[in-house]
Order: C-alpha cells, then structure tokens, then sequence
C-alpha cells in the first residue's frame, strides 16, 4: 500500500481578503487611522465643478426597461451614436420597402416584360433593385420625380403604398422629434449661469452665515428661478448603522422667499448658521477635518424656450473659507449698472470669530444678560438665597393648608343645609 504523505495531498489555496470599508466611512476608524486614510487619498466629489455627477450605475441586470422608454433613452445618447441611429433608421426603412417594391414586381413578372409596350407593370420604368430603391425613397419623401408610377391594375402594389406612407410618417415623426429635443434641451444653457468658485463664512448682520455667489452671463433672464443646497456628508445612527452620502437640506432663505431670486445681476446667497444648520457646532479648526461637500442647484425657466433648466456646482472642505467675504461687481455708471466679471470669484478677508455659531451664541446671551439675574443666579449657586426658598415653600404650604379648611368648612355648611331641607 502506497503511503500518502502531506505534501501527496493538495490543500486549496485559502486567502483571506481584508474587508472595504465605504470611502467616506472614515468615521468609523479610530482619529489617527482616519486622519491619515484622509489625507492619503484624494478628494472624491459627488458632484463636479461642471455640474455633472460623479456616479455611475454598475451591475444593472434589468436592461429591458431602457427599451420601454426609448424616446428618452435616444435622446440621452450622444450625438454620435444619435446620428448613426437617425440615418440607419432610414436607410434601413427605405432598403426594406425597396425590397418589397423589387418582390412585388418579380413576382408579377415585370422585370421580364421590360420595354413591353403591351403590358401594364405594377410600376413603370422599375427594372430591377436600385430603381425600386429609388422607388421607395421617392415614396417615402414624397419627393415624386414622376418617371416611375405605380399604375391602378396593381392592387398589392397599392396597399403597400398605403403601409408605406404611414410607417413613413411614424418614422418621421419619432426621430425628428427626437432630434428636435435632443437640439432644444437647456443643458448648455446652463454653462453660461456661473457659480463662485470658494464658499465663504462670515459674519452678516451680527450672524455667522454660509454664502457662495450666483451669475447669469446671458442678457435673457432665467425665469422663476430658485436656489437649494445640500450637505452631502456621511454619518452614522445611534443605532451603528452607516449612511454614505447622507443629504442634508441647507436653509438658503426658504422661510422668507429669499430662494426665489431675481437673477438680473450676481446675487449672493446666503445660509444663517443658526440652531437648525448643520454647521451649528462646526468651528473653524473643525472645519478643516471634516469631509463634507455642499451641493448648490440653481433652477428656473428659459426665457427664450421655456423649457426647465438646471445648473449645478459643490463646494469640498478645501473650498470653504472662513472669514472672507465676496468682493462688490455692481458699479453704479452714466445710466445703466455695470457688473464686473473679472471680480465674481475674487474674495478678502474680514474679522470672523473661528468659534462655532453655537459657541458664539452662548457667548452673545452672557454678554447681554440682565444685572439682577446674574447676582441672583450666583447667589443660588452659592447657597446663599436658600432662606428665602425654604421662606416661600413654606407659605406656599400654609395658604394650601388654609385653602383646604375653607373648602372644608364650605362642604359642612351644605351638609346641614341638606339635612334642615330633609326634615
């Protein structure tokens, strides 16, 4: 009997892979760990400077539903790979229909009665494949040179007609559309609505406020537009649970109407740092080791088309400056107001607390609180307005007391009334 050893025996090839943590999860690590995975690799925006969105669908198995929606899915194609459908299109739809006109007249035997005066052919002057493809253009273009005719004695050269004529028009009507779509979509009309390229923090009537600037290039105006943010941060539950890309609304002036603007000249938009922002605890020296971007949609209406349009731009942590604020572009000139695009991202600093807005707060009601409530709360703490505390209990205790053998009194008073009414 052979003896089987160790090394006769194949074990398989274990290894063990180290487990992915999400790329902004470095919540989740211990400070030190996290800090040096952030510094190590790069800056990953949601959203790019241009507007466009840094994700992509992967593993998409139900396919199919492209197809249900066609109209939409051509139209999100390229221009390149629209084209070549549009002409393949028709091509494809002339070849075909060149080829029934081409059956049609073999069958019938009329390409071998070519130049018989004496017999009437479902179409005159088609002699073979390329005249019936010319035919079949002619047809469905409606262009009508008038040397090749279908005659009356061909009732199937008819009803083709018929079939071809109306699946014409759907074609025409279906990839005209979309090309007609695919040119009028607003998209480039947002390349010429402009964002700041920084956001700043500073202070705006004795506030801590987020503000970033807005541009319009074109002299026609975008119609009912509107502004929103979001803070696009990670986060995790009390619970464990992890949430990536966690959004969060940015109050931008919801509240008074101050999201709809007026887009004539840049405006600044600004976000208060109060209870409800998201940056209420967030200092300067914070700021700097979060991993945060802002997201900013600026939407409205073309004047021109008055189609829907959309720009949009982020702002990373590197990209948030506090205690700057945005230089003036408006100039008062002979008659007119001149804006200054030369000076639209360019900023300066300005005195700014680097404390956080809630810190800032607190400082703020300490400062501006009343003589007498201060002593007497130092007092309290102190023990020394005990006396009067245990002074007032106990009055409060008597007058319940009293209150009580009124009460009392009133309840017997009625019980004899009741009894003397008895008798």
């Amino acid at each position: 009997t052979a003896k089987i050893t160790e090394q006769d025996v194949e074990s398989p090839a274990i290894t063990i892979r180290k487990a992915k943590l999400p790329k902004q999860a470095c919540e989740d690590l211990p400070k030190q760990l996290g800090d040096q995975v952030r510094a190590k690799r790069k800056i990953q925006r949601y959203v790019r400077k241009d507007g466009k969105c840094n994700v992509h669908h992967g593993n998409v198995q139900e396919t199919y539903r492209y197809l249900t929606d066609i109209f939409t899915t051509l139209v999100d194609l390229k221009w390149r790979f629209n084209l070549f459908i549009f002409v393949l299109v028709y091509t494809v739809t002339w070849l075909l229909f060149g080829f029934a006109w081409w059956l049609i007249a073999y069958v019938r035997g009329d390409l071998e009665h070519i130049g018989d005066n004496q017999w009437t052919p479902c179409v005159n002057n088609l002699n073979g494949f390329v005249s019936a493809f010319l035919f079949s253009i002619e047809t469905e273009t409606t262009i009508g040179y008038g040397y090749r005719v279908i005659t009356d004695q061909c009732p199937e050269g008819i009803l083709l007609l018929l079939i071809q004529s109306v699946l014409g028009s759907i074609v025409n009507a279906f990839m005209v559309g979309c090309m007609f779509v695919k040119i009028s979509q607003p998209k480039k009309r947002a390349e010429t609505l402009v964002f700041s390229t920084n956001t700043v923090i500073s202070m705006r009537d004795g506030r801590l406020c987020l503000m970033f600037r807005v541009g319009d290039l074109r002299n026609s105006h975008i119609v009912e537009a509107s502004i929103r943010a979001k803070l696009i941060k990670s986060k995790q539950t009390k619970e464990g649970e992890f949430i990536p890309l966690n959004q969060t609304d940015m109050n931008v002036g919801y509240d008074t109407g101050d999201d709809r603007l007026f887009l004539v000249s840049p405006l600044i938009i600004c976000h208060e740092i109060n209870q409800n922002s998201p940056f209420w605890e967030i200092s300067q020296a914070h700021l700097d080791k979060e991993d945060l971007e802002i997201v900013v949609i600026l939407e409205g209406m073309v004047e021109a088309t008055g189609m829907t349009c959309q720009a949009r731009s982020s702002y990373v942590t590197s990209e948030i400056k506090w205690g700057y604020r945005f230089m003036p572009v408006l100039t008062l000139e002979d008659g007119f107001y001149e804006v200054d695009y030369n000076s639209f991202h360019d900023i300066h600093e300005t005195n700014t607390p680097s404390c956080s807005a809630r810190e800032l707060a607190e400082i703020n009601c300490r400062i501006h609180l009343p003589f007498t409530w201060s002593v007497a709360s130092k007092l309290s703490q102190q023990g020394v307005l005990e006396p009067e505390g245990r002074e007032k209990k106990y009055t409060t205790l008597v007058t319940q007391e009293e209150g009580l053998e009124e009460q009392t009194e009133r309840n017997g008073d009625i019980a004899n009334i009741e009894s003397e009414s008895k008798v």
